[in-house]
């Protein structure tokens, strides 16, 4: 093969990973900046909702519980009639 095809050849091969590759990896680096921007975000609430749970002491639950409801027995479930095949069949 001459030098010509072999570059027509990369360029088949390679062309679409080069271009996909430069169109996705701004995306990666954008995302990972805003999971870390997410992360922050939850990590100040989690420890805003710890402290507010230290400061004060919430409702406390119920100590008497509601009773369980009666089991209702299920109806026995009807299958179709089974009739029977003849075994032998008549000459038409």
């Amino acid at each position: 093969m001459n030098t010509t095809a072999n570059l027509v050849t990369a360029a088949v091969l390679f062309g679409p990973g080069t271009a996909l590759a430069a169109a996705v990896l701004p995306s990666i680096r954008r995302s990972r900046t805003d999971s870390a921007a997410v992360r922050r975000v939850l990590a100040e609430s989690a420890a805003a909702r710890a402290a507010a749970e230290m400061d004060e002491e919430g409702p406390t639950p119920p100590t008497e519980r509601e009773p369980a409801p009666e089991a209702v027995p299920v109806p026995a479930v009807r299958l179709a009639t089974v009739l029977p095949f003849p075994a032998a069949r008549r000459a038409a």
